[in-house]
């Protein structure tokens, strides 16, 4: 697994694109791409770009590492 660069939520930026996914969670670039294609992903397509939120990527992240109220 490699290691995130981003030390803190305040690093990212305000939108996240795959390469930047792929960084924060230290996975690599395909397996981003193929999670921003995942139904309950938060991802914003604008025209043919898909990138995702600050905000609802650190939701996300919560929600799926037991951080969040998600059952």
């Amino acid at each position: 697994m490699k290691e995130s660069i981003y030390k803190s939520y305040d690093d990212l930026p305000l939108f996240l694109n795959a390469a930047t996914v792929a960084r924060v969670l230290g996975i690599a670039p395909s397996s981003a791409y193929e999670l921003m294609h995942e139904i309950e992903f938060p991802v914003l397509k604008v025209g043919n770009r898909m990138v995702v939120p600050k905000e609802q990527f650190i939701r996300w992240v919560d929600q799926n590492t037991g951080g969040g109220d998600a059952p």
